[in-house]
């Protein structure tokens, strides 16, 4: 069996523990260097968070009684040596629960109270305002404790028809649907809205989120979790029950907040649980394992996935196997060919696209140091020249040497003016980039949409509404790609016009690309069509839900921004360090002449003992440039697939 789900996780804990150390030590041996300018330190920042921070989310999915959170206790908590998710019979995962890992806040279990439900704020807003959600501390070393904690994500009470209207799990027009009502006429619904634990588990520690979501009714009554949560996780793993197959309900919830087309279908993984509930003693391992494959054919003919993307497998069975360590059991159950796909589907396509965008982002990093380098040999080389040329010469010529080096700073710092002209245009575009990208923008389109869902009735026109304004947020995105390229084409003439002028070597960053924020927008579109249904026309008829609706989109919308944002802040700011950083050592190298001149005037051996400086510093140079080739080599075989399952140790 190949590497399980959980080793291949702590593989990629190590690499990128190692990973992280390799970079401080190179920002380290940069700044010694003096070779830290604030381009170079930016890329190093935004490197280390990229690996560092780098976050993996699995969201389980399913309809009620479908043993998810038995699946979550047999792949992640068998350690404990007993169940931690409540797993009993029935319904017990009621509300949304996110698990991962901050090291800033205690282990702890957070559960914000449904009746938030009724106020206007988003889930992400929430988030903010920890003192609104009840809090309980975890003892993670006692297993019985964790339990009794967990147990209370699957708290109920009991309501009228019309509070559960309110908070979104009634709908008068769809009885079908809503949950059944008690003697007393009252129906039950979840006590918590979302429920945060926050655990020093090492899956958790190295960057993975567990998003266990409850089912059909609730996902649809909390618009963030199908908008927001479930789009932005690397992986979906959907589950079925082995005896059932694909239910009603079961394909409402693929068709409805899974799959929008055929990118979405390639990150599922389609678990058809429970298996042991086919084993039957009257029919033979063949016949079993026949009805086994039947199913999986019938389960991915009708979702639309190829067979090799669904997996049969008994969590029950191999929690026990795991507990007792019992290996005929666990192998039976299957459970190690569902966490060999998490490993390669989940873990293989995510390093794979952080090993790319780590190597870009070294291969640049290693450039624009290379180029302080360059200029610093150009330099030595110049003035090296220069003073092999003053060897037997008299006074008067030294001095003619001096004023003419000083007339070269005057006129070099005479063309400052011109680079602040550019400068200003530069920062005004900036500026009209960041207005498209920021919030009054944002605002201004929400409080627009906003308006259309909340007309009375139904909303036959929404479909164009929300259209209409993801229309307008991509003639934003490629409008601010117009004034990138106005940059871009700016920055090439004048970085042009001051290495003719000047032997500057000046190097203008390739034109920002707009394509993956428009691809988000496209992403957050699809995710959100789904709500504009007939299906959804009695929720969308409430103007509570419609606001949340909304906020949700908002929140998603913002980060988008946020990302363009600081995508193109990083890459004006490279374009603007290159040129302070080769402006600041022009002027470092006229104070460096201008002292050589100075010494050579006043002692006849000045001028030997200035040559022989610079020839250390060149040697310097050389060595330096070998062990920039050296540091960030060892980085990008660290990037390579086949090096990047395991920490390597220099």
């Amino acid at each position: 069996m190949g590497t399980s789900f959980n080793e291949k996780f702590d593989q990629h804990g190590a690499w990128r523990r190692e990973f992280a150390l390799r970079l401080k030590l190179l920002a380290q041996w940069l700044k010694d260097q003096d070779l830290l300018d604030a381009s170079v330190e930016d890329r190093l920042h935004r490197l280390e968070a990229q690996v560092r921070v780098d976050k993996v989310m699995v969201a389980f999915v399913a309809e009620f009684s479908r043993g998810k959170s038995e699946l979550i206790n047999a792949i992640f908590f068998a350690d404990y040596g007993r169940r931690i998710m409540p797993a009993s019979a029935g319904r017990t995962t009621m509300c949304p629960t996110e698990m991962g890992y901050d090291p800033e806040v205690p282990p702890c279990l957070r559960l914000l109270p449904i009746e938030t439900r009724l106020q206007p704020q988003s889930l992400m807003e929430w988030r903010m305002v920890p003192e609104k959600w009840e809090r309980i501390d975890l003892e993670v070393t006692n297993p019985k404790q964790l339990a009794e904690a967990f147990a209370k994500v699957a708290e109920t009470r009991q309501v009228t028809p019309e509070e559960a209207r309110a908070l979104g799990f009634w709908q008068n027009q769809s009885g079908e649907n809503n949950p059944v009502r008690d003697a007393s006429g009252l129906v039950e619904v979840p006590k918590w809205r979302h429920a945060l634990i926050n655990i020093a588990h090492p899956l958790l520690k190295q960057g993975l989120v567990i998003l266990d979501t409850p089912g059909l009714n609730a996902i649809g009554a909390e618009p963030e979790l199908t908008v927001s949560l479930i789009p932005q996780a690397q992986a979906v793993v959907f589950i079925l029950g082995a005896d059932t197959g694909v239910t009603q309900s079961d394909l409402s919830i693929w068709r409805e907040h899974l799959v929008e087309d055929s990118q979405d279908v390639a990150t599922r993984l389609v678990v058809l649980n429970k298996i042991d509930t086919l084993w039957d003693a009257l029919d033979s391992p063949q016949e079993v394992q026949a009805q086994i494959e039947r199913q999986k054919r019938n389960s991915a003919e009708i979702l639309g996935v190829s067979e090799n993307q669904v997996v049969a497998v008994s969590a029950q069975k191999g929690l026990i196997g795991k507990v007792n360590n019992d290996v005929a059991l666990l192998k039976r159950s299957c459970l190690e060919t569902l966490e060999d796909a998490l490993s390669h589907d989940i873990m293989g396509q995510r390093q794979k696209i952080l090993g790319a965008a780590v190597a870009k982002g070294i291969a640049a990093l290693r450039s624009e140091t290379n180029r302080f380098v360059l200029i610093r040999r150009r330099d030595l080389t110049e003035q090296l020249i220069e003073l092999k040329g003053l060897q037997g010469k008299n006074t008067p010529v030294i001095k003619n040497m001096r004023a003419r080096i000083a007339q070269e700073q005057a006129e070099f710092d005479a063309a400052g003016v011109k680079i602040h002209a550019v400068r200003s245009v530069h920062l005004k575009l900036l500026r009209e980039i960041f207005s498209l990208l920021g919030p009054v923008t944002l605002k201004r389109e929400m409080v627009q949409l906003t308006a259309a869902l909340k007309q009375k009735g139904f909303k036959l026109g929404i479909k164009r509404s929300y259209g209409d304004t993801f229309d307008r947020l991509r003639a934003n995105v490629r409008d601010v790609h117009a004034k990138g390229l106005e940059i871009h084409t700016m920055l090439v003439a004048t970085f042009l016009q001051l290495n003719t002028e000047y032997g500057f070597s000046l190097q203008v960053p390739d034109e920002p690309q707009v394509d993956p924020y428009l691809n988000d927008l496209d992403l957050i579109e699809r995710s959100h069509l789904q709500y504009l249904g007939i299906g959804n026309a009695f929720r969308l008829a409430q103007p509570e839900f419609a606001d949340r609706l909304v906020r949700a989109l908002a929140t998603r919308l913002r980060t988008v921004n946020e990302t363009a944002m600081g995508d193109i802040e990083a890459w004006s700011k490279s374009a603007a360090s290159q040129l302070d950083s080769q402006l600041r050592e022009r002027r470092k190298n006229f104070v460096r002449r201008l002292e050589a001149i100075d010494r050579i005037a006043q002692a006849s051996s000045g001028l030997d003992e200035r040559v022989t400086e610079i020839n250390n510093r060149s040697a310097e140079l050389d060595n330096a440039e070998l062990k920039l080739v050296e540091l960030t080599d060892s980085l990008l075989q660290m990037t390579t697939p086949a090096r990047f399952g395991v920490a390597m140790h220099a």
